[in-house]
């Protein structure tokens, strides 16, 4: 990009923030925010901030159950796009890289444009930008080329989607940026939708990891775009959420997950309504089925007798053959 080029991005940047279009676009929302609250000038050349090795080996020690969630699905995904003149990059809730994937024949450039472990781009700093203001609209994004805020970034595209941790809060940013001038509208759609995807199966890895002795129960999505996931204890309580899952049921997504039973949950109040009997059948059901039908092991791993046991399936009118 030539001086007057940059000078032209800078005067329309200008020109929008001045027009009061920010109601009505959220690309000027954020060049309002980046001008009047940060104090960034989009003409502004100085390189892209970046954390020390202590500070960014503290920050990769802080997003550690995020980076190893990430590692497989950021391989699947650089595996997917790397070939196109990509990079892929997992940012931490400050906005900082922690892990990133790309060619090395494309290192030196990339680490010049900033996209790079250590690089500081949240708003604060960069104004407009994919992993930066996905972090404060908290949705999936593409800042491509002019709509960033410094000239200096212009010639980046950078699509990105929010991380959610097993508490349904901000984790990080998982981006997939290029500086390539050839760009399609398709190629785009195709990258949007292969960040959102990888985003979701990082939670998925978080929510498992966090309650690795739950069962894991999916929960479909109203639009049909993939659901989110329960934990369920052996008590057949839900004790957590992902956030689709929040959004899905009509959960409070912003508050402490207060556990309840799955019954109530997925089946409605009603369910709710349980005699012991109901219970204690269901105990017995899921004992003979463990046991294939035998009633004394169902009875040896329920420790009761097997009359007694015989005196209960009769009770409930349960068949054992």
């Amino acid at each position: 990009m030539n001086k007057r080029e940059l000078v032209q991005h800078a005067a329309q940047v200008e020109a929008a923030i001045a027009s009061g279009h920010a109601a009505k676009s959220a690309v000027v929302a954020s060049w309002c925010r980046s001008s009047r609250f940060h104090q960034l000038d989009p003409a502004g050349n100085r390189p892209p901030l970046r954390l020390t090795d202590a500070e960014l080996a503290r920050a990769r020690e802080a997003a550690a159950p995020l980076l190893q969630a990430a590692r497989p699905v950021m391989d699947r995904l650089y595996q997917a796009v790397g070939a196109t003149g990509c990079c892929v990059l997992l940012a931490a809730e400050h906005g900082v890289p922690v892990d990133r994937r790309g060619a090395a024949a494309d290192d030196a450039t990339f680490a010049s444009w900033g996209l790079w472990t250590g690089a500081i781009w949240s708003e604060e700093y960069e104004g407009t930008n994919g992993i930066g203001t996905c972090l404060v609209e908290k949705r999936p994004l593409t800042i491509d080329r002019d709509q960033h805020f410094f000239t200096r970034n212009t010639l980046l595209s950078c699509t990105a989607s929010p991380i959610y941790d097993q508490d349904a809060k901000l984790a990080g940013v998982l981006d997939i940026s290029s500086c390539r001038a050839d760009r399609t509208e398709g190629f785009a759609d195709l990258i949007t939708l292969a960040v959102s995807e990888a985003a979701r199966r990082i939670e998925a890895e978080m929510f498992k990891a966090a309650f690795s002795k739950a069962r894991i129960v999916l929960v479909p999505a109203p639009d049909g775009q993939g659901g989110g996931l329960l934990a369920v204890d052996a008590d057949d309580l839900v004790i957590g959420a992902t956030r689709a899952a929040r959004v899905a049921l009509g959960l409070a997504s912003d508050r402490a997950f207060q556990p309840m039973p799955a019954a109530d949950l997925l089946c409605g109040p009603g369910a709710g309504l349980e005699q012991l009997g109901d219970v204690e059948r269901g105990v017995l059901q899921r004992a003979l089925l463990r046991a294939q039908g035998n009633v004394s092991a169902a009875a040896k791993a329920l420790g009761v007798s097997r009359a007694t046991l015989h005196r209960k399936l009769k009770r409930f009118g349960l068949n054992t053959h």
